[in-house]
């Protein structure tokens, strides 16, 4: 690729990190097997080796298309402000520029959704959670992770960056599945409500591990209307994905853009989605040869990045297109 065509290219990523916790009991969430004396013995070394491993990704994704690492990077499997604190100052991030937008969200684990973004190429304007209202079989609340939601300008456009972390299958595919239809219809209420307040058409990026794949009920009905586009749909009907479960692929991690993104007004124009998966950040020998690397494959300790692969869409300026 040409040097002026990297130079006017910006890429917008996502990446499920995995049980990104520090060393520290919270008191209030079950982050007990994150600890030196909890189940998974993690230490300051093996906390340390962790941020090594996702800042030395970050700046990698669409590094081939662009001359600068992302503009936004959504996280989720976060803990605190600590740990974002800890990737950007990590001397593979440090000179990138990166600030962070963090809110501590309910989730019984202490895990939440974050967005990195590169104080060069994205202005924020506001950022705020909602939270998903959920109950369980005995209508006590299910506390889980909020959407977050980050206003700003990117490239001169008005942008709407949407964070999400679904309710997991944990307890089976169809007995959850109407957890994630209610989180896909939470992300539309707050686009409408988004559209009824600005004076200006703003465009949307809808990101997140939705626990679903794009031919999923929730994500394929529910999330992506008529005004919006899933770029990778496609690459889940190639039996592409980010995630394996039972030897099986998923596509979870997915980025959809509103449709706006490529009329005449906008100055930036999609040019393609790919995941991020080098044979180094895959297990290479054993039953999950192939799989991603992760930290942990039950309750030992492999090292590895995330059981997740990120994914990432590159934008062109609208100077290149012809």
């Amino acid at each position: 690729m040409s040097r002026n065509k990297r130079k006017n290219t910006l890429t917008v990523a996502f990446y499920n990190v995995e049980n990104l916790f520090d060393t520290i009991d919270n008191p209030l969430t079950m982050d007990n097997d994150f600890t030196p004396k909890g189940k998974k013995k993690w230490n300051k070394n093996r906390y340390r080796h962790k941020i090594k491993k996702i800042s030395s990704i970050l700046p990698l994704l669409g590094a081939q298309e662009s001359k600068y690492a992302p503009a936004i990077i959504g996280l989720v499997e976060v803990e605190n402000a600590k740990v974002l604190k800890d990737l950007i100052r990590h001397k593979n991030l440090i000179n990138h520029n990166y600030s962070y937008i963090h809110y501590n969200s309910p989730d019984e684990r202490g895990i939440d959704v974050a967005m990195l973004y590169k104080n060069d190429l994205f202005t924020v304007l506001s950022s705020k959670t909602h939270p998903l209202h959920l109950s369980d079989t005995d209508r006590n609340h299910d506390y889980t992770r909020d959407l977050l939601v980050v206003k700003g300008v990117l490239n001169g456009d008005l942008v709407h960056v949407l964070v999400n972390h679904w309710p997991s299958r944990r307890d089976g595919e169809d007995k959850t599945q109407h957890k994630r239809i209610k989180a896909a219809k939470l992300v539309h209420e707050v686009i409408e409500e988004i559209k009824s307040e600005e004076k200006v058409e703003s465009k949307f990026i809808i990101m997140g591990d939705f626990n679903d794949d794009p031919s999923s009920e929730s994500v394929k009905k529910h999330l992506v209307t008529n005004e919006f586009y899933n770029p990778m749909y496609t690459m889940h009907k190639k039996n592409n994905g980010t995630s394996t479960f039972y030897n099986e692929w998923h596509l979870f991690d997915q980025i959809i853009i509103s449709n706006n993104f490529d009329n005449d007004e906008s100055s930036l124009i999609f040019s393609k989605a790919k995941i991020f998966k080098k044979p180094w950040m895959r297990i290479y020998k054993g039953k999950f040869k192939g799989s991603p690397f992760r930290t942990y494959i039950g309750p030992w300790y492999e090292g590895g990045f995330s059981d997740h692969f990120p994914v990432y869409l590159t934008f062109n300026k609208k100077s290149l297109r012809k």
